[in-house]
C-alpha cells in the first residue's frame, strides 16, 4: 500500500478517534454563585458531569439581568452541546429560552422556573411542600410558648419567581391551619446582609405583636439574628429559614434557630446533567421533576444529617 494512502487512513482515523473521545460541553447559567445555594448546585453539577464525562463551563450573572443576556450568548458561541440554568427570573428566562431554542440547544432548567415551557425539562424543590412543614414547625413551637397570638413577619425572595410564590403560599397555608396571622411581607432586591437586617428591623418596629420571621433564604440569616438582637427582642422573636448554612447545623440543636426547610442543590444539579444526557442520548425524560425539601429541626436534624451534609450543603460528594 502506497505511504501517502496509509498516512491518509492513519490520520483519519486518528480524527474520528478525536470525534469520538472529545467530551460534551455543558454551560450552567447561574443566577448568582456568591449565594451558596447556587454555589452547591454546581458542585452538583460538576461532580456528576465528570462521571459522565461531560465538561462544564460556569457563568455566573450576579443576579444582573443583563449579565445573564450576555452570558447566554457567549455560552451558545461557544458550541456547547447542551444548557443547565438557574435563572435570575422566571421572567428573564424566557429569553434565554428563546436564543437557546433558536440555537437549537437543549435547555434543562434547575430551580427558579419560567415563563415558557421551551425546556425539556425543569428540576425543581417542591417549595411549596417545604414551605408548608416549615410553618408547621414553627406553628408547633409558637403554639408550644403559647405564643399562637403573636404573628409572623416575611423578608421573602421576589415573588415574581415561580418558587418564590409557592413558598409564600405553601407557608401561608400552614399559618392559617394554625390560626396564626401574618404581618408584613418584604421581598429582597439585591440578598445583602444589610437589606436583610433593614427588613427585620421593619417588621420588628412596625408590629408589636411579632413573634417571628420568616427568611426565605439562609445565608443572611445574621442580617436577621442581629435586628432581633438591636432590639433587645432576643428569645422573644423565633427565626425560621429556608435553604441551610453549615453553621445551621449547630444552631438548631441549641435552638438558636427553630428550623430550616433546607433543599437539596447538591443532588439537583447532579439530577440536571443526568437528564441531560439522557436526552443526549435520545431518551425520553420527564418534563417536570420535582425534588423533595427536607424540615428540618431539632427533632430530626441528628437523623437526617447523611442527607443534608451531601444533598443540602455539598460536603460530601460519594
Amino acid at each position: 500500500m502506497p505511504l501517502v494512502k496509509i498516512f491518509f487512513l492513519s490520520f483519519v482515523s486518528i480524527a474520528c478517534f478525536a470525534l469520538d473521545t472529545q467530551k460534551k460541553q455543558l454551560a450552567y447559567l447561574a443566577s448568582d454563585t456568591s449565594i451558596p445555594y447556587w454555589e452547591i448546585m454546581s458542585k452538583g453539577i460538576n461532580a456528576q458531569a465528570k462521571k459522565l464525562g461531560y465538561e462544564v463551563s460556569l457563568y455566573n450573572a450576579n443576579n444582573i439581568l443583563k449579565n445573564e443576556l450576555k452570558n447566554t450568548v457567549d455560552a451558545l458561541r461557544s458550541k456547547v452541546d447542551a444548557l443547565i440554568i438557574s435563572p435570575v427570573s422566571s421572567s428573564s428566562a424566557v429569553t434565554v429560552l428563546k436564543l437557546a431554542q433558536r440555537a437549537q440547544i437543549p435547555v434543562v432548567i434547575s430551580d427558579i422556573g419560567a415563563d415558557s415551557d421551551e425546556y425539556i425539562s425543569y428540576i425543581a424543590a417542591d417549595n411549596r411542600q417545604g414551605a408548608y412543614a416549615l410553618g408547621q414547625i414553627l406553628a408547633k413551637k409558637m403554639h408550644q410558648l403559647q405564643w399562637q397570638d403573636g404573628s409572623v413577619g416575611i423578608i421573602a425572595i421576589p415573588q415574581k419567581r415561580a418558587n418564590g410564590k409557592a413558598r409564600t403560599a405553601g407557608f401561608l397555608e400552614a399559618m392559617q391551619e394554625a390560626e396564626i396571622q401574618t404581618s408584613g411581607l418584604y421581598q429582597q432586591v439585591d440578598f445583602s446582609y444589610k437589606e436583610t437586617y433593614n427588613y427585620a428591623k421593619k417588621l420588628i418596629a412596625e408590629d408589636p405583636k411579632l413573634r417571628a420571621l420568616w427568611l426565605q433564604g439562609s445565608d443572611k440569616y445574621k442580617g436577621a439574628l442581629d435586628a432581633i438582637s438591636d432590639a433587645d427582642k432576643e428569645g422573644e422573636i423565633l427565626l425560621v429559614c429556608f435553604d441551610a448554612e453549615p453553621e445551621f447545623l449547630e444552631m438548631i440543636p441549641r435552638g438558636e434557630l427553630v428550623g430550616a426547610a433546607m433543599q437539596q442543590p447538591f443532588l439537583m444539579g447532579e439530577k440536571a446533567v443526568e437528564l441531560v444526557d439522557a436526552h443526549l442520548h435520545n431518551k425520553k425524560v420527564q418534563k417536570k421533576v420535582l425534588i423533595p425539601i427536607l424540615p428540618i429541626s431539632q427533632e430530626n436534624i441528628q437523623s437526617s444529617l447523611p442527607l443534608i451534609k451531601r444533598n443540602v450543603l455539598g460536603l460530601q460528594s460519594n
